[in-house]
């Protein structure tokens, strides 16, 4: 929001945060709808960062007759959410710090799973628009899918917020790099080191698993 930063002459000024100059920004666009992204938000002590302006998020206190004055500016300066500013939080639920969302805050948001999308339309057009045949598709779509099923019954340890999410391939293969090792490069370095930290106790059932996805590759 705001807050006293280093200045050039040694000293300190204060200066505007990101939060509060888009606020600014939408309301002088009303016709316009703005959206502001807070990744990671529950890594934050968010009751501390909104203070008293969590109220103004609240979709009824938005507009300027719910402004309020900013305690660095004596009064001078009052601040509200225009109601054309939608808040949009991203959190991975297998994160353990989830807990410090306190409830002040949950009330606020609605919230929504987004799960693997393994067997949706776009991500088999985003691999086959990037080179890679329908049966590497296929295959990815089979293993990871079996895999994902094994976590997310595994509501004991971990659950359907551990799954293993399709981004880990949607990056682009480099061109040197046959589809096959560009997939296994994918399963050693990235999913298998996950599947470790899952399963720290059963090096056996990350090695069953490593084989499992790895099989004729």
């Amino acid at each position: 929001m705001q807050g006293f930063r280093p200045a050039a002459d040694g000293g300190f000024a204060l200066k505007n945060g990101r939060f509060y100059e888009f606020c600014k920004r939408a309301a002088e666009h009303p016709a316009d709808r703005y959206v502001f992204v807070i990744d990671e938000i529950n890594r934050g002590n968010l009751s501390k960062i909104f203070g008293e302006l969590m109220l103004l998020i609240e979709a009824d206190k938005r507009g300027p007759d719910w402004q309020v004055p900013l305690p660095y500016t004596e009064g001078r300066d009052k601040f509200y959410v225009p109601d054309n500013l939608y808040l949009l939080g991203l959190m991975n639920t297998a994160d353990r710090s989830l807990a410090v969302v306190d409830y002040a805050l949950r009330r606020r948001f609605a919230f929504f799973d987004l799960v693997p999308q393994f067997g949706s339309a776009k991500f088999a057009a985003h691999l086959t628009n990037n080179g890679f045949s329908k049966s590497m598709i296929e295959l990815v779509r089979g293993r990871l899918g079996a895999l994902n099923q094994v976590i997310e019954d595994d509501t004991t340890n971990l659950g359907p917020g551990f799954t293993i999410g399709h981004s880990f391939f949607c990056s682009r293969k480099d061109e040197l790099l046959s589809q096959e090792q560009w997939y296994r490069g994918i399963i050693e370095t990235e999913v298998v080191p996950l599947l470790k930290e899952y399963w720290f106790d059963s090096q056996s059932r990350v090695d069953d698993w490593r084989d499992r996805l790895l099989a004729g590759v």
